[in-house]
């Protein structure tokens, strides 16, 4: 199945046919199923009902928002004056890279991508440069976060961290804001020409809707119980309560209001995303059954180093993910981490690896393809070369700054 995956990532679409990875997983989900490699109680004693709880509440909630075009009113707004391009473009990595470390970059991918195309159109901005730092930003932003990315969740639940927004910010949230401003240089530095352009307000093309939308004011409850729920999980833990509010209890809060008194509920829960919860679903039993073949531990042992080390695994994450994908490299490596191995900066070191894969290459991330494929749909297209171009010396210097921060804690 990897193996199927990463010939689906790098000749897919020459072939002219391109699986989706959820459908290559569930495949090999079903086929060690069918096999008898795994057993049904033991496939479904390996599905991590936290992950999943969480997954389906934030992706509730991200639909939501995305359906009620808040945050784009919220940016508008934000937009609004005279500026200058360097400081458009800061406010846009900071607001993007910002807001998917609390609703997951997939989701600002999402959002994102109709907004900064519609920026385009308004200012007469080169698309390109406006969809690179969408995805830089998402990526980067993510990296600080439990809840930023699904691979980072799945460290955060079987990582077997006491307090991941603590433990992440502490490693991470230093080396990401500084990597967010290195976004900021690369642009300007391949595309001085844009940077001439000064931004003047045009009036909004966007229709006025009749009367208040009642999504949006569900959407700000959501936002707010999502910020409420990660502070207590903090404080908590800073006052030694001795109490826990489990990582589920984020999308939980999140998602409740909309359910519970969204009259869209329906509709939002058809259109959330069904195929990254079957991918992993499935991650979880072909995962499984793979670890019960002792091949991944026989194949770690023939290694000359350890493979927790947070240079190593940071280096893992970064190079394999671009083969893989780097929900599935996670999820191989997790094991691996138990007992005297299982340390924070290790765990750290494969969040930011695998999560910074997604600014090297433009298949190291599913948020990357969500812009791709977006912006597509609209009639621009971001060509594999002018990703390359600006990602593999961001990456460069982002990896720089991560491995300095990791040799200091």
């Amino acid at each position: 199945m990897l193996i199927l995956i990463a010939v689906r990532n790098s000749t897919g679409d020459k072939l002219g046919i391109k699986p989706g990875i959820w459908q290559i997983m569930l495949g090999g989900a079903v086929a060690v199923l069918i096999t008898g490699q795994i057993s049904p109680s033991e496939a479904a004693a390996s599905i991590n009902p936290d992950v999943m709880i969480f997954l389906f509440g934030m992706f509730v909630a991200g639909e939501a928002i995305h359906r009620s075009e808040s945050l784009i009113l919220i940016s508008e707004k934000l937009f609004r004056r005279q500026m200058s391009m360097n400081v458009l473009i800061i406010m846009l990595i900071a607001l993007t890279g910002l807001f998917s470390a609390i609703l997951m970059n997939d989701t600002i991918a999402i959002i994102g991508t109709s907004f900064v195309l519609y920026l385009s159109r308004k200012y007469n901005i080169e698309p390109s440069m406006l969809l690179l730092t969408l995805a830089f930003s998402v990526t980067t932003g993510s990296v600080m976060s439990p809840v930023g990315n699904p691979q980072n969740l799945l460290i955060a639940v079987e990582g077997s961290l006491e307090n991941p927004f603590l433990t992440f910010a502490e490693y991470l949230a230093v080396p990401s804001l500084i990597s967010l401003i290195l976004i900021f240089a690369v642009i300007r530095l391949l595309y001085p020409e844009e940077f001439m352009k000064c931004i003047i307000p045009i009036k909004s093309e966007r229709p006025k809707l009749p009367g208040k939308n009642p999504l949006i004011r569900l959407t700000k409850i959501s936002i707010t119980l999502i910020l409420a729920v990660i502070l207590l999980k903090i404080g908590l833990v800073l006052f030694n309560t001795g109490i826990t509010v489990p990582l589920t209890a984020v999308a939980v809060a999140a998602a409740l209001p909309i359910l519970i008194f969204s009259h869209e509920r329906f509709r939002i829960l058809r259109n959330i995303d069904w195929e990254t919860l079957i991918f992993f679903a499935a991650l979880f039993i072909l995962m499984q059954s793979v670890w019960n073949t002792g091949i991944i531990q026989s194949s770690a042992e023939c290694l000359p180093y350890s493979f927790t080390e947070p240079d190593i695994i940071f280096l893992l994450g970064l190079t394999v993910s671009q083969i893989i994908s780097n929900v599935p490299f996670v999820a191989l490596a997790l094991p691996f981490f138990s007992g005297e191995t299982a340390t924070d900066a290790g765990l750290m070191a494969l969040a930011a690896g695998s999560t910074l894969a997604g600014n090297l290459l433009i298949f190291g991330a599913a948020s990357n393809i969500i812009i791709i494929q977006n912006a597509e749909k609209k009639g621009i297209s971001l060509r594999f070369t002018d990703f390359a171009k600006a990602g593999i010396p961001l990456t460069l210097l982002q990896t720089i700054v991560y491995y300095i921060f990791f040799a200091v804690l």
